[in-house]
């Protein structure tokens, strides 16, 4: 386990910083504002911001802390866990292969939107796609084309090419130095937008739906549902990547605090993008009644297009959709690679070059079934995969380990209440939201 004494997150803002960027990604720029649409504006944001706060602190500090105690990702904390319950490590090292398989097969299903949003970002540059004004025909079959069965091999190649270099860097020079440009630029320029789109006629349509709270819709028990679900993945919680960032966190910070800046930036960006895209399809008259790629590869495009700067909002835009889709993708990889570094041995390079493979050959032959695959791993692996994180550390470690783990180097210990909420309240609503999304086809 060389690279856990060679290649640590630098400090406690680098750690976050990484974090945040494996936290904002494409549920922020395109399901979140398609929800807080959807469910009328602040009625959902109410529910929402209540389970971010309940995730953040918790689960984010859980899996944190199990990843810095045991310096191990999911394979080892968890047999850490059953070894210190006596059962030996091996059920716990079998049971952590379910989070670094379910965090491969969404990097894998990631790779193809990335790859979109590659291509995206040379069509923006290059100015074809605002050259197609508000022919949706053509904005429609640019999109098909792009999302078809081997229809974009090439920008997956170049997405996975500059994922792997970057990762190839190693912790400290590669994942904490890109997500340090990337983060601030992303937020940068989400600010721009906001601003220059609240200044187009319209606009302010956007805004006062925003802000309309229905309490009748708070009433429906399916709004607090989508808003879980919502708010767990946004966090990236999922007993993989933040357990494997948590492993490279030096002893020294202060997990608490990171946690609740991980979550605050979090929803910042979520709310950025919210005040992006409802007031830009406010402004032409536009309803934002469907989610997933048609909303931010169609009906955007054509909202942008026609909009006064539309070329130069689409390239501030899909920059913008990039660096989160790229970080997010940085550290859903992170975690099967560091499994092969800390279970067979390899360096850094050679575990790189074999996940980089098996993830461009399976990416390219998934494709036509893209959107099928990531409903897959999203309802079942990684709910299931966060369930057991949450069990393996506030049941099987116990309360005197975990508060010991969870509280070293914090500048404002936790104390049995937040131990009780954590086993009880976030493990009983990590169950919920497996089941619920099963039974609701998806809530994330």
């Amino acid at each position: 386990m060389n690279h856990k004494k060679k290649d640590n997150f630098t400090g406690q803002w680098g750690f976050i910083i990484a974090c945040i960027g494996s936290a904002v990604g494409m549920g922020n720029l395109w399901r979140f504002p398609v929800l807080v649409s959807a469910w009328g504006g602040m009625t959902f944001l109410i529910p929402y911001v209540i389970f971010v706060v309940l995730i953040g602190s918790t689960g984010v500090i859980e899996e944190t802390a199990l990843g810095r105690s045991t310096k191990s990702g999911p394979i080892g904390a968890f047999g850490a866990a059953t070894a210190h319950a006596k059962k030996g490590e091996k059920p716990g090292n079998l049971i952590g292969f379910i989070p670094v398989i379910g965090s491969l097969a969404l990097a894998v299903g990631y790779s193809c939107v990335v790859g979109w949003i590659f291509r995206y970002v040379y069509l923006s540059l290059s100015g074809k796609l605002f050259q197609m004004g508000s022919d949706m025909d053509a904005i429609d079959g640019m999109f098909g084309s792009t999302a078809s069965a081997f229809g974009n091999n090439f920008w997956i190649f170049i997405a996975l090419l500059v994922t792997f270099l970057i990762m190839a860097l190693g912790v400290a020079q590669g994942i904490e130095k890109s997500n340090k440009i990337m983060m601030p630029v992303l937020f940068g320029l989400l600010v721009i937008l906001a601003v220059y789109v609240g200044f187009q006629p319209g606009a302010a349509d956007g805004y006062q739906y925003i802000f309309t709270v229905n309490p009748k819709g708070l009433t429906d028990p399916r709004l607090w549902i989508f808003a879980f679900g919502q708010a767990f993945f946004s966090l990236s919680v999922a007993g993989n990547g933040t357990v494997i960032y948590g492993s490279y966190l030096p002893d020294e910070e202060d997990i608490p605090f990171s946690a609740k800046n991980v979550a605050l930036f979090d929803t910042i960006a979520a709310l950025l993008a919210a005040f992006v895209i409802i007031p830009a399809m406010a402004t032409s008259g536009a309803k934002l009644s469907s989610g997933g790629p048609g909303l931010m590869f169609i009906y955007l495009v054509n909202v942008m297009n026609q909009m006064p700067g539309g070329a130069i909002v689409e390239i501030l835009f899909f920059i913008c959709v990039l660096f989160a889709g790229l970080s997010s993708l940085i550290n859903m990889f992170e975690a099967p690679v560091a499994t092969l570094q800390q279970h067979l041995h390899m360096k850094r390079l050679p575990a790189v070059g074999v996940i980089g493979v098996t993830g461009l050959v399976i990416s390219l032959l998934i494709q036509g079934i893209v959107s099928q695959w990531m409903d897959v791993v999203s309802i079942y692996i990684c709910p299931l995969g966060a369930l057991l994180a949450g069990i393996m550390f506030f049941w099987v470690f116990g309360k005197e380990y975990a508060l010991e783990a969870a509280n070293k180097s914090a500048a404002h210990p936790l104390g049995s209440r937040w131990f009780a909420f954590g086993r009880y309240v976030y493990c009983g609503a990590a169950a919920v939201a497996l089941i619920a999304g099963a039974l609701l086809g998806g809530i994330g």
